[in-house]
């Protein structure tokens, strides 16, 4: 996750330019680290490298006599072999920190036991930032051993100029700064990390939860079209089928199974539209009002068989138990569950078939059956199960109940859905 153009635009104009600024730098070096790191010695070489070259050594000009006593001359060839050492291996700082301080750090000593001093030693804490920065912790504590050595080199070599002990401070004052600001970077760095890593992982949860909420809800809205849709459907098919029979013979009949589709069809497109309705939007993108009418329950069953028993079933209904002070989602479950059966039964079982439909409450459980005395094959290939069962099963599991579904034994179809009413089995 990188920092965009609109996060940098919320900063001020300045502190905006210098982050565009420093997110073009890393993006560059990322491409081509090397420029980063050759630009390091051509920059420590001009400053560092190139006075020392030009005008001669700390001993040189008009240093103080105490310093020309106290350290060794090196001829420019011998200087340029020294400054090579120390500043060349700063190329591999970033990818091999541990070796560029080790070669840095012999080249330090050597130059020190000859007694000479150079501007350039500043890479040896060069080194030691970039491998508190880059490299392995486990290693620090070496390298930091080894640049103590180093320091006390120093203050003996400059005992004669200075105080050792004044020596001493200044040059670990200087080695801490340096492994200080290494490790100060880096943590910086792993923290915007860890805070990168979980904007990407929040963000993907955020995508994931998106997906399955509209996963969840397409699985709802399919279930509802597939139970206003089959049931209406098949109960006008059957009146089509009945209405076609009966024009020759009996013309009234006919004209009655043709009011009875057209019925039937308007209110499966008033299920439509009212389940549709929420999905809908304005061409601005508001959502509009659906025009909502009360989910069908219990009391609607009589209506369902009502009309079933126009399309050729002969149904018989019962209730037993206080049905209609039950909770108005169980209520509607209860309702396409038994629609579904009924849809069941008039297509694969035919007209002039017998139903016997029950909804029983019983303490914490409520109980349905449908069973008819049509033909007792599964209504399908025996592996596969079409999306009616799987819909009642899913409503079903939402109070924590269970659907089972078979031939009778003494002949037919049989559906029995359990439903469990307790507390903790309402619809989550």
């Amino acid at each position: 996750m990188t920092t965009t153009t609109d996060d940098i635009s919320g900063m001020g104009p300045l502190v905006a330019r210098i982050a565009r600024a420093g997110q073009r730098l890393r993006q560059a070096d990322r491409a081509h680290p090397w420029v980063l790191d050759t630009a390091v010695v051509v920059v420590v070489f001009l400053m560092f490298c190139l006075p020392d070259l030009l005008h001669g050594h700390v001993g040189d000009g008009d240093a103080p006599r105490r310093l020309r006593l106290a350290f060794a001359r090196l001829s420019r060839p011998g200087m340029l072999a020294f400054q090579t050492g120390l500043v060349l291996p700063l190329l591999w700082r970033r990818r091999r920190p541990m070796a560029a301080f080790g070669v840095i750090a012999a080249v330090f000593v050597a130059q020190w036991s000859l007694g000479a001093v150079l501007h350039a030693d500043v890479a040896l804490f060069i080194a030691l930032y970039s491998l508190a920065l880059h490299g392995s912790l486990r290693q620090l504590p070496w390298a930091c051993g080894v640049m103590a050595v180093g320091m006390i080199l120093v203050a003996l070599r400059t005992a004669p100029a200075m105080s050792v002990w004044d020596a001493l401070f200044f040059l670990f004052s200087a080695m801490i700064a340096a492994l200080a600001l290494g490790l100060m970077v880096r943590i910086r760095r792993a923290q915007l990390a860890g805070l990168r890593d979980r904007a990407a992982r929040l963000e993907i949860e955020r995508d994931q939860r998106s997906r399955l909420a509209t996963a969840a809800e397409r699985t709802r809205v399919a279930r509802e079209m597939h139970d206003i849709v089959g049931h209406n459907l098949s109960v006008m098919i059957s009146l089509a089928d009945a209405g076609v029979y009966a024009t020759d013979t009996a013309p009234e009949r006919g004209k009655e199974a043709l009011r009875l589709i057209g019925d039937t069809g308007r209110m499966a497109l008033g299920e439509l539209r009212r389940v549709l309705g929420v999905l809908r939007e304005d061409a601005d993108g508001a959502s509009r009002a659906p025009e909502l009418s009360p989910q069908p329950g219990v009391a609607d069953l009589q209506t369902l068989c009502d009309g079933v028993r126009t399309a050729g079933l002969e149904v018989v209904y019962r209730t037993v138990g206080e049905v209609d002070a039950l909770d108005s989602g169980v209520q509607l479950a209860v309702y396409r569950i038994v629609q579904e059966a009924l849809t069941n039964t008039l297509k694969h079982a035919g007209a002039d078939t017998r139903v016997r439909l029950s909804v029983v409450v019983e303490d914490t459980r409520l109980v349905i059956r449908v069973r008819d005395n049509g033909p007792g094959g599964h209504p399908g290939p025996p592996s596969e199960e079409g999306h009616g069962l799987v819909g009642m099963r899913e409503r079903a599991a939402l109070y924590g109940g269970h659907v089972s579904a078979g031939p009778a034994p003494g002949g037919g179809w049989d559906v029995e859905a359990t439903l469990d009413l307790t507390p903790q089995g309402g619809a989550r």
